[in-house]
């Protein structure tokens, strides 16, 4: 039986759906720390029990983005909070190599903002 977090991505249409997985693998191989939980019906990211990000996917564009819990105490050009109070997201285009040196970067910041 998959886990929901299995079936989430699963069910996904190409090409989001290998960019979700990639990202997947990215952040839980992040740090040993990371650990995926299902949240309010999607993948989030832990670090040591707290929530550092989740993944999802634009309603208007299918654009699959990594969301940051707390991004609103990070400053990065890529992120964008548009109107969310407390996260801000970074939006990957399905057809593209993912920014992995940037997204270690975001991510590395939204472990450091918990410590």
């Amino acid at each position: 039986m998959l886990k929901e977090a299995d079936y989430f991505f699963d069910t996904r249409e190409e090409p989001g759906r290998s960019c979700l997985q990639a990202l997947r693998q990215l952040i839980l191989q992040f740090d040993k720390d990371v650990a995926e939980v299902w949240r309010y019906s999607m993948p989030f990211y832990i670090f040591r029990g707290k929530r550092i990000c989740y993944l999802w996917a634009d309603k208007k564009t299918g654009w699959p983005y990594l969301g940051i819990v707390d991004g609103k105490l990070i400053e990065h050009p890529a992120l964008i909070a548009e109107k969310r109070s407390r996260m801000k997201i970074m939006l990957m285009d399905p057809e593209e190599d993912l920014p992995v040196d940037t997204i270690n970067m975001i991510l590395k910041s939204a472990i450091s903002v918990l410590k």
